[in-house]
């Protein structure tokens, strides 16, 4: 797509966006305030008779009783904030978050209800507006904030590893690269949204290691493809995270410090509040580290801010702000050489999103964003590290220490790696992406049991390889989709079909459906229900920037057409789960199961030039090449099973267990040796992936069995809280040439990285209103282990401090 269609679907949104304000104007011009809305149970049918309250300030402005057809209707109000408190027999009450209601206008609003203790969220990512948890059966995990608060955690990596079906792995310490494996797919298959502004870099990629939880309000997981709505990336997951936003009448003031072992140190800074038709928030954090292994320093300063004003009754508008910096010293796999590198990298990003949503009447509701996100990445590695050595005249690399390596699957090799290479030091990396982007959507309310959505994206792609003021690529996307929701007593569908025009692989159509069916009434069920879900849909993937400027179309050029050489095409995946759910303790508890299989083709991977015939390719293409390119040619599937609980006792206390069982197979690359497999001499009969995992084998770093375990106690002003991972061995490899660029290093890739626990502990207690002491212990039993081999994890890592809080009002 080219810069003048980019330039017209700007101008369709930004006219979309100006109709919306005035229509709104319009149509609300000649009502009075007021707030009329629907309280439903969980499963959208309506309860009648509820007893609904209407609170300004925390104190009572009005009180009504639903009819017939759960409805309510507050009128004449006086211009402010208010709140709606629902509560009905059989359910717990739910008070809802504040809504801003001018002198003219009317707010829509609907309450849902839910049965028992356990919490029925409110989910985004499901669908094209918000749904409640039992009206999807989509494969969701909400991480709120009393959750967030209870672990106590300082990286938004460690929550994720409470999901079901999702793997963490980080190269050791805070600070090193971290990647989220979700159901058994690449880690930069995943979309990652903050406040629905996409924070990927080009091509999918994201590094959980230096994401903070500053700020964080909830977080959202999707297990599944869901193309339809956010088009490239979302091929296995989507993760959401929402900025907390400012709720208090009173500005609240919070400062928090603390500092442990191995040189940490923290401190926090937030204010947060709202007045009339604002809202504002922003908290800032800076946090230090050396790590437990020589150069291995990081740093970490993170904003994040939120502010909103309600345009008119109905009509907000909320601009979100996330900037980090980080600075991590970076010493490699440490116990692969003995000695550590000293290479270093800074990394920043910012993101930043302005959304505008608007109440057009009764049945219509409009949403448009612009967002936007620029990445920087620079990496440094002053001098060569190791020993030189040069057998062949031809000038030295630099190994690293006689070691011994032994893998968990039993194998031992013992020598000295090649740690650096020989060449220009400093050598320097430098890259840079920026990503623009609109959105437009509406939603009509075509029935009690009947939603529509469609909407459209437009979106601008730079990326830089280097500090340049041009960019290397630049793509313009855009995507269109509809979603249709139908919800009855004990069925509810959710089907869209989107369609996803991108610059490098053209033209895309991704369908997805989603079933949720209820096996009993839920209304008789008393939180005793049972639910049997369904979800199949399809995903796409475009290329890295680093992936386009070295793909085999790209390299040939202008000779492409004569050569025979298609355009580098989408990644795809298609995806497919079935499961049911059932609670238990009347709405107290619920536990699931899930299967789902998930089908990944058409894959890009580098292929050396003498391959590239394998593919079809002409002699001559592959040898306008210098040594190989990137190419659509991998292929592998991952299916298994997700167990999962949870359990609300009381008000006190709160438990969640999973299991998850992945079976993951490649079937189909030409990388890493496929056709020529590495061969270590100590182990003649057993070929070994080099790079990538060899055909018939398992996907690197993906465990086939994992586990989770949470459990947190909070009476009066305590709170104790514990989480654990358990994570099953993977396959791997130590990636390594010796001093000869031979595969003596290498062990074999089968159960190579060992199984491990990560066992934590977090407490806190209120002393006063003003002052709150918390305690973390990460990794509290002490174990030394290797998410990704070669890479120590930290040992046992103690946080202590306080937070001291001013002002505030929980009932704005």
């Amino acid at each position: 797509m080219n810069r003048r269609i980019g330039t017209s679907w700007t101008v369709v949104l930004c006219a979309w966006t100006l109709a919306s304000w005035i229509s709104t104007g319009v149509a609300t011009a000649a009502d009075e305030g007021s707030i009329r809305g629907t309280v439903t149970d969980p499963q959208g049918a309506v309860v009648p008779s509820a007893t609904v309250t209407l609170l300004r300030d925390g104190k009572s402005a009005g009180a009504a009783t639903t009819d017939t057809r759960g409805e309510f209707t507050f009128q004449a109000l006086a211009e402010g904030r208010y709140q709606i408190e629902a509560m009905a027999s059989g359910f717990e009450s739910r008070t809802t978050d504040s809504m801003f209601v001018g002198s003219t206008g009317r707010i829509v609003t609907q309450v849902p209800l839910q049965i028992g203790t356990l919490q029925q969220d409110v989910v985004v990512t499901a669908a094209a507006t918000e749904l409640v948890q039992g009206q999807t059966g989509a494969s969701v995990t909400v991480i709120d904030a009393n959750t967030l608060a209870s672990l106590n955690k300082l990286d938004v990596l460690e929550p994720l590893r409470t999901v079901p079906g999702v793997a963490i792995v980080q190269t050791g310490g805070r600070g090193g690269g971290t990647s989220l494996y979700v159901r058994g797919g690449n880690s930069n298959f995943n979309k990652l949204l903050i406040d629905g502004v996409p924070a990927n870099d080009i091509g999918g990629g994201f590094d959980f290691g230096d994401l903070a939880t500053t700020g964080v309000d909830r977080i959202e997981v999707l297990r599944g493809s869901n193309s339809v709505l956010y088009g490239s990336d979302a091929m296995t997951g989507v993760v959401s995270i929402l900025t907390k936003q400012g709720r208090t009448k009173r500005p609240e003031f919070t400062y928090s410090i603390d500092g442990g072992n191995l040189g940490s140190m923290r401190n926090d800074l937030s204010i947060g509040g709202a007045a009339n038709r604002f809202d504002y928030f922003s908290e800032y954090s800076y946090f230090r580290t050396d790590n437990d292994t020589p150069n291995n320093r990081f740093r970490n300063g993170v904003y994040a801010g939120r502010f909103g004003v309600a345009l008119a009754t109905g009509t907000n508008l909320s601009v979100t702000v996330r900037r980090k910096d980080s600075d991590y010293q970076s010493p490699n796999a440490i116990l692969f050489y003995g000695v550590p590198d000293d290479s270093s990298q800074t990394t920043g990003y910012t993101t930043v999103g302005a959304t505008v949503q608007s109440q057009l009447s009764d049945r219509w509701h409009a949403t448009g964003r612009f967002s936007t996100t620029n990445q920087r990445y620079h990496f440094t590695n002053p001098t060569p590290s190791g020993e030189a050595f040069d057998p062949f005249g031809f000038g030295a690399n630099y190994l690293g220490k006689d070691v011994t390596i032994v893998g968990a699957n039993g194998a031992t090799v013992s020598g000295r790696a090649i740690l650096d290479y020989g060449g220009t030091y400093p050598s320097n990396f430098d890259s840079k992406t920026t990503r623009q982007g609109l959105n437009g959507q509406v939603d009509f309310h075509a029935a009690s049991a009947l939603d529509l959505s469609g909407g459209v994206r437009y979106e601008h792609e730079a990326g830089f390889t280097a500090d340049t003021p041009e960019p290397d690529i630049t793509r313009n996307n855009a995507g269109v989709f509809i979603e249709a929701r139908a919800g009855a007593a004990r069925v509810h569908v959710t089907g869209g079909l989107g369609y996803e025009h991108n610059e490098v692989f053209r033209s895309n159509v991704s369908p997805r459906v989603s079933l949720a069916v209820y096996l009993n009434n839920p209304a008789s069920s008393a939180g005793n229900d049972s639910k049997l879900t369904m979800n199949a849909g399809k995903g796409i993937k475009a290329p890295s920037v680093f992936q386009e400027q070295s793909s085999l179309f790209t390299l040939v050029g202008t000779r492409a057409d004569s050569l025979g050489v298609p355009p580098t095409g989408a990644e795809r995946t298609k995806s497919f789960d079935v499961g049911i759910e059932q609670g238990f303790a009347k709405g107290g508890g619920r536990v699931r199961a899930a299967y789902f299989h998930n089908e990944f083709d058409d894959l890009i991977e580098y292929v050396n030039k003498s391959v590239l015939p394998q593919l079809g390719i002409s002699p001559a293409a592959a040898n306008a090449t210098q040594f190989g390119a990137y190419v659509n040619s991998q292929s592998f599937k991952a299916q298994g099973v997700e167990l999962s609980g949870e359990l609300q006792a009381g008000r006190e206390l709160r438990v969640t267990a999973s299991y998850t069982y992945l079976d993951a197979v490649v079937l189909k690359s030409l990388s890493g040796g496929v056709l020529s497999p590495a061969i270590n001499p100590a182990f003649p009969n057993t070929p070994i992936g080099q790079y990538s995992p060899l055909v018939g084998a398992r996907p690197f770093r993906r465990p086939a069995n994992s586990g989770t375990l949470t459990a947190s106690y909070s009476k009066g002003p305590a709170q104790v809280g514990i989480s654990a991972a358990f994570v099953g061995r993977a396959d791997d490899s130590t990636l390594l040439s010796d001093g000869f660029f031979g595969n003596s290093l290498l062990l074999p890739n089968k159960d190579l990285d060992a199984a491990y626990q990560k066992v934590d502990l977090s407490a806190a207690y209120r002393f006063h209103p003003m002052l709150r002491w918390y305690l973390s212990v990460e990794n509290v039993l002490n174990q030394k282990y290797q998410a990704a081999s070669g890479f120590p994890a930290l040992p046992a890592a103690v946080r202590t401090g306080v937070t001291i809080l001013v002002g505030g009002n929980r009932t704005p």
